[in-house]
């Protein structure tokens, strides 16, 4: 596997899985970057202490920089809550460490999972194409299979510590992993993964071309004006714009139809302490 990642400064994203000791053994096998390595304890198993311990001796055998924090999530955590907890741990570790970026390892079988998961929350043609490096995150290993990681894993003799969790389908990740992507055929998986790409590129154009009218309020009856599926899209992106993520289809359909029919003067909750207020000839996030 041969990554293409430009030199600098990089915080490396550890749990102690078999994906994120394979990664930390090729980057630091890769030149011109000074790595440090971040875990980050949830606090939702009884053994995950071991799983840090083992991060940091990978960290001490390589000679490179450990940081780590805990939680205290406990065992009915959902999937939304733990990566937001992690993801503020990584990027105060990364203001701290003064990278550039954080590395993490999600790899093909992730994008897959995500594309199923985001189609069945109905989050619209953003979650054809979510799982993608970005603004602030490198995912090398975004086009490398599962197997070709656990493959390389065992020829070089890397261990690695197993998440019991994983194997749980109380999870909607663990149920799609263990039960729908093992019935579907090569050749339908690679035209998901080729629909995601596609729908990478028709992402960029669209939002560069609605940036321009949604950057501040919404015209109230440009709004009104779109078809109720275009509205909905247009919602999603401008939510976004202004840092609301956690929304699914639901969220979206109820927002849309009060801005177009709610009266002058209402305030209608999305999520988490945001609202939008309906004036008379726009949309205000507040």
């Amino acid at each position: 596997m041969k990554l293409e990642i430009p030199a600098g400064s990089y915080l490396v994203a550890v749990s102690g899985g078999v994906d994120s000791v394979v990664l930390l053994d090729l980057l630091r096998l890769h030149p011109g970057l000074k790595l440090t390595v971040a875990h980050y304890d949830h606090g939702i198993r009884d053994d995950s202490a071991e799983d840090r311990k083992h991060v940091q001796q990978l960290a001490r055998r390589y000679r490179l920089p450990f940081v780590y924090d805990s939680g205290k999530l406990g065992k009915d955590a959902s999937e939304a809550a733990a990566r937001e907890a992690r993801y503020a741990f990584l990027r105060r570790a990364q203001e701290a460490a003064k990278a550039q970026a954080i590395i993490t390892a999600h790899h093909q079988d992730d994008v897959l999972e995500t594309v199923v998961i985001n189609l069945l929350r109905g989050t619209g043609r953003k979650g054809l194409s979510s799982l993608t490096s970005g603004e602030g995150i490198l995912r090398p290993l975004l086009e490398v299979p599962k197997t070709e990681i656990l493959d390389y894993a065992k020829r070089h003799c890397l261990l690695w510590r197993e998440d019991s969790t994983n194997a749980s389908t109380d999870y909607l990740r663990n149920r799609i992993r263990h039960t729908i992507l093992p019935g579907w055929s090569e050749s339908q998986k690679q035209q998901l993964l080729h629909i995601s790409r596609h729908m990478q590129a028709v992402n960029q154009e669209m939002d560069a071309i609605l940036g321009a009218n949604l950057e501040g309020n919404l015209d109230r009856q440009w709004f009104i004006s779109l078809p109720h599926e275009v509205s909905r899209e247009v919602l999603a992106a401008w939510l976004r714009l202004h840092d609301i993520s956690e929304f699914d289809r639901g969220t979206l359909e109820r927002v849309a139809v009060a801005g177009k029919v709610a009266e002058q003067g209402k305030a209608i909750d999305i999520v988490k302490g945001r609202s939008m207020y309906v004036a008379a000839d726009s949309l205000i996030l507040k």
